[in-house]
This record gives structure tokens, C-alpha cells and sequence, in this order.
């Protein structure tokens, strides 16, 4: 069953075409990998699928309530598809590099909650009870990803891998049925990404997740990902398994400049 889909998604900047006529769907539970060259239109299909970019033409499709009916989210600003139940990384980090690890959790759960402003500032009992339980539910977000014993320090000051990590616990904690991840290996060295492959398969089973990823690192790519789109100056030229996308001839140019024959 499609979480997620796409038809004929285009977006144009003046007279350039940064994704042109892409079609895709990820399936309930799956590792889906967006792969290309640099440039090839991969964060602009990402910006398009959660709201940054509204497409030129085309229309995106999210499954929110699981089901089987999705629902069109094209034109929807980032936070409104955020709380349907999509949530994403980014390439460049984003933390909030001035507060705790756990703040930044806290931040993140804040999107579920039902209090507003007015009934947390006069502190109602009730309000203070679900700030509590916001608390402790961070708290133990924080243990599962083997971050509780970081939670008290300035995010900024994590190992690279940690911090990246702590993004991906802050996607986590805004509950999402669909998460994103935009090259979770970026600057990472071997060993880092081999823990990442087998930190991205554990959440997946942890908290049921469906994965859409871009991702530069092949390794990972290949050994993680159900299915494979590959874009090529914002056009789809392949899709299928990894062992499929790996012999494609139209692939092996893109990446390497040369027929995959000469």
C-alpha cells in the first residue's frame, strides 16, 4: 500500500526545469532511496514532497491516517504535513545548536501538543500534567537512541555522528509515519556509516517507519534500500532494485560521464 506517491511532479525556476514529470511511490514499511549526481534535483523533489516548494505542475499524495485513502498535501505549508505524520532531516544540520539535547527533543514534541499558550503560561493542572508526560516521553526517546547520557549537553557540542543522530531523534519525536532522511551519511567515515545502516533498519522496526532517503553513499544505498529512483538533471532515468539500478546502462553514464559500453 502507497504511502506515499507522486504524478507528473515539475517544478520550474524562471526558464530552469529542476524537476521535470517525476513519478514515484513508497510502500508501507519500506527503505526507499532517491540517488543521483550533485544537481540532479534530489532536495528539490524532497522540498516539493513536504512543503517547501509548491510544484509548477503535478500533484504529491500522502496516505496520513493509514487508510488506504491518501490524501492530496500539495500546496500545504511545511508545518500542516509535518503534523499529518511526515517528518524529515536535512542535508546540512539543523539543530538548535544553543540547547540541550533533550530541549531539542522537547522542542519537537511540542508540534502534538494540545495545550496552548494561554492555558501553559497560567499553568492549569492539566497543561502541566502533559508537559510532564512530554518530559518523559523525550526521556525515553532519548535512552532507546542511546542519547539519555548526552541529554544535558549544548547540542553543538556532540561528535559529528551523535548529532546527526540527535536530528534524527528529533524527527522521531514528532511521531511520523513517513520519515525523510536527506544524506544522513553526509561527512560520516566508514565506521560511522556502517552504524548509521544498522541505526536507520533498527528505528524502521522500532517504531514502524516507512523510509524515503537521498543519499550519496552507495554502500548504504545498495545495502539497506528495497527500491531505487535514480534522477538525472531533475528527470527520472531508472527505478528498480538495487541489483537492477546498479546494471543499468543509463545509470552508469550519469555517474561515471561515459557510455556504459565505450
Amino acid at each position: 500500500m502507497s504511502v506515499l506517491y507522486a504524478k507528473n511532479a515539475t517544478i520550474r525556476f524562471g526558464g530552469v526545469v529542476a524537476v521535470n514529470d517525476f513519478s514515484f511511490e513508497v510502500n508501507q514499511g519500506e527503505i526507499v532511496a532517491l540517488i543521483g549526481p550533485n544537481g540532479a534535483g534530489k532536495t528539490t523533489a524532497f522540498n516539493i514532497i513536504t512543503g517547501v516548494y509548491s510544484p509548477t505542475a503535478g500533484d504529491v499524495y500522502f496516505d496520513a491516517d493509514n487508510s488506504g485513502n491518501s490524501l492530496k498535501i500539495t500546496g500545504l505549508s511545511p508545518d500542516r504535513i509535518t503534523k499529518l505524520g511526515m517528518a524529515r532531516t536535512f542535508q546540512n544540520i539543523r539543530l538548535f545548536k544553543n540547547l540541550t539535547v533533550l530541549e531539542n527533543v522537547l522542542i519537537a514534541k511540542h508540534l502534538r501538543m494540545k495545550s496552548n499558550f494561554l492555558s501553559a503560561a497560567f499553568t492549569f493542572p492539566w497543561a502541566r500534567k502533559e508537559e510532564r508526560a512530554m518530559q518523559e516521553e523525550a526521556l525515553q526517546l532519548l535512552k532507546e537512541l542511546k542519547l539519555d547520557s548526552a541529554k544535558d549537553e549544548i547540542s553543538s557540542s556532540l561528535p559529528y555522528g551523535m548529532q546527526r543522530r540527535l536530528e534524527i531523534a528529533r524527527a522521531l519525536a514528532t511521531q511520523p509515519r513517513l520519515l525523510l532522511l536527506d544524506e544522513p551519511a553526509a561527512g560520516m567515515n566508514p565506521q560511522e556509516t556502517e552504524d548509521l545502516t544498522a541505526f536507520i533498519r533498527s528505528i524502521r522496526e522500532k517504531y514502524d517507519l516507512t523510509v524515503f532517503m537521498i543519499e550519496h553513499h552507495m554502500d548504504l544505498v545498495m545495502e539497506i534500500s528495497d527500491r531505487i529512483y535514480v534522477l538525472d538533471f531533475g528527470e527520472m532515468i531508472a527505478h528498480g532494485t538495487a541489483e537492477e539500478v546498479q546494471n543499468n546502462p543509463r545509470v552508469m553514464e550519469a555517474y561515471l560521464g561515459v557510455e556504459a559500453d565505450a
